[in-house]
């Protein structure tokens, strides 16, 4: 199986947080779409002829596109590509382009499955992250959403806000459960070097981020997902059994890949590469930069991205594609951080005790080649 990826880079407006390429102005919208497509065409054979059994648009804000747009992208893609009989096809959203009319258009045409970036159901959260949208619409895009026949619908919250104390994030977390969907991905706010709110904060006009809330509000997050019955399968994605992101597990399991639009990425297994960053650059020529991965650096991606996962890393599945060596090399390094308490081993496979979690990169690197 593989999975296509396309980067819808407008937005309405630029939310202060962001660090995503994006572009808040919908002026050069019509002359994307036409590179987009000339794009899917160019690169029809990049996946080698796997399956696609992914579909995802991302942004940016995908939701701006009318269905009709959004209906001639996946027409084009299942035009040229080898799609599965029933792919998974993700649309992030954002409420306040949302529409009962909108939804069950999106439904027509095949879109199965909705990532909503809700963020917060309170005000003061969203005007400190200058999100467009306030509580009423959180809510109610959920209930348009289940009405057009969306079951597989996904929400995203952002928590360490300076805005939300404990008692606030934990009533964000009841507002999540009351609408009986069945995942949830939650961040902690990223300052980004660049991002409009970084600079809010440099200059004293917004609120400084404390850590330490973060952590807090992430463990309260950990024990509510699991007494209210969701599997924490990745460091910021919970889920009801059998409800996890097909796409997102792509890049966690390793399997390729392929990035349409500017700054997008591609995996084919054995190089990555990814288009440039800059509309105007993407319009011209599609541009692109490529890395050949040798299989250490290969290793090294692996253990980084399994390691955020349930699954963990899987000892059989190193030696196999890897080799002895690195197989060896993992384990060997490994056994610090079991006697530390920080990993756990079972006969084939190296995993996160549930403390760990917030530190995976940290040790992920304590394991690298």
């Amino acid at each position: 199986m593989s999975g296509i990826y396309i980067h819808i880079p407008f937005c309405l407006s630029k939310c202060a947080y962001c660090g995503f390429y994006s572009i808040p102005s919908l002026k050069r919208k019509n002359e994307f779409l036409e590179a987009l497509k000339q794009e899917i065409v160019l690169r029809k054979d990049y996946l080698h002829g796997w399956p696609v059994g992914t579909i995802y648009f991302g942004g940016g804000t995908p939701s701006i596109l009318k269905v009709e747009e959004i209906g001639t992208l996946l027409h084009l893609i299942k035009e040229h590509f080898d799609v599965e009989v029933d792919p998974e096809i993700t649309l992030e959203a954002n409420p306040d382009t949302l529409s009962p009319e909108y939804l069950s258009g999106l439904r027509e045409i095949g879109v199965n499955r909705l990532s909503i970036g809700i963020q917060s159901f309170f005000d003061n959260d969203l005007q400190y992250l200058s999100r467009r949208h306030n509580s009423q619409h959180a809510r109610q895009c959920v209930s348009w959403a289940k009405a057009a026949g969306f079951e597989n619908i996904s929400l995203d919250l952002i928590y360490g806000l300076p805005t939300s104390d404990a008692d606030q994030w934990n009533r964000n977390l009841d507002c999540f459960f009351a609408m009986e969907v069945p995942h949830l991905s939650a961040y902690a706010l990223t300052l980004e070097p660049n991002s409009i709110l970084t600079k809010q904060i440099e200059m004293g006009k917004a609120l400084p981020v404390n850590e330490d809330d973060a952590v807090r509000d992430y463990e309260l997050l950990c024990r509510r997902a699991s007494e209210n019955g969701f599997l924490h399968y990745e460091i910021s994605n919970f889920c009801k059994p059998g409800m996890h992101s097909r796409h997102n597990s792509n890049y966690w399991f390793g399997i390729p890949y392929l990035g349409l639009g500017p700054s997008a990425h591609s995996y084919d297994r054995v190089s990555r590469q990814w288009n440039d960053s800059h509309l105007e650059n993407y319009l011209c020529d599609f541009p692109f930069e490529m890395e050949s991965l040798c299989t250490e650096q290969r290793y090294d991606e692996y253990v980084m991205l399994r390691l955020r996962t349930i699954w963990g890393i899987d000892l059989k599945y190193l030696k196999r594609e890897m080799g002895e060596r690195l197989s060896s090399y993992c384990e060997k390094k490994a056994q610090p951080l079991i006697v530390q308490g920080r990993l756990s081993q079972t006969r084939e496979f190296l995993y996160l005790n549930d403390s760990q979690m917030l530190f995976a990169d940290g040790i992920a690197e304590e394991l690298f080649w």
